[in-house]
């Protein structure tokens, strides 16, 4: 019971700062480029859904097609009041799935352990899935979000546990296994548009995946790193 409650100490602690941590950098960031391509929204087809894949990096942001689809926060705090209680809540997620994993390790012993588990979660849910499913901006072409759902779960998963057998499991077999199994999503293709033809110029398209994959970055780098430290904190005075 006290390893549960430190973990979700630990997890609400390190998810409260990194989620504001990513807002920050959204809102300086993601966020311009978003209301950019809304700008080139207006003369495309509404022919996709604009939900993004689960990305941390991808900015809570509602693309007002039709006012009549459902409520919205509002322009201004309203809005970016509910964007940054979302990437808390997030993040406290994430926080969770990071500190269990390593506490099957024994634990981070400091955060600069702590940062090399950020760096794996990267990896896993940021980077692996990235390759195929890059983040989008409103307009943009997309295939059906079920189907990226589904192929972004089974990277994550295939690259998560590629990726603990080649660390913790020191064998030729295995290692050869965990490649396969981080190669084959790629090898699979993630699900794609009937057509690419998109209202958004490349450069802010380019703009947008690079920004958002560096605000994923620092967000995970915050993660891990806050998290070993508080768990470090809190063995000392155990």
């Amino acid at each position: 019971m006290a390893l549960f409650r430190n973990i979700v100490f630990i997890a609400a602690l390190a998810g409260l700062i990194a989620g504001l941590t990513m807002t920050a950098m959204q809102y300086a960031g993601t966020v311009p480029l978003i209301l950019k391509a809304e700008t080139f929204e207006g003369a495309a087809e509404p022919a996709h859904e604009h939900a993004a894949t689960p990305n941390t990096a991808a900015a809570p942001h509602a693309h007002d097609h039709d006012k009549e689809e459902g409520w919205a926060p509002a322009d201004g705090f309203e809005r970016s009041a509910y964007t940054a209680l979302a990437n808390v809540v997030t993040a406290i997620g994430f926080a969770l799935l990071l500190v269990a994993a390593s506490e099957l390790r024994g634990g981070m012993s400091g955060w600069r352990q702590g940062i090399f588990w950020g760096l794996a979660g990267f990896v896993v849910f940021t980077l692996a899935p990235g390759l195929g499913l890059p983040s989008e901006l409103p307009a943009m072409p997309a295939a059906e979000l079920g189907q990226r759902q589904i192929w972004w779960v089974g990277t994550a998963l295939a690259t998560g546990i590629g990726l603990a057998l080649l660390v913790f499991k020191q064998s030729l077999p295995l290692a050869v296994l965990a490649l396969a199994l981080i190669v084959a999503p790629h090898l699979v293709g993630a699900p794609q548009p009937e057509s690419f033809e998109s209202p958004i110029p490349e450069a802010l398209a380019h703009n947008f995946v690079v920004m958002a994959s560096v605000t994923s970055l620092v967000f995970w780098v915050v993660l891990g790193g806050v998290a070993g430290f508080v768990r470090s904190r809190a063995q000392q005075m155990a």
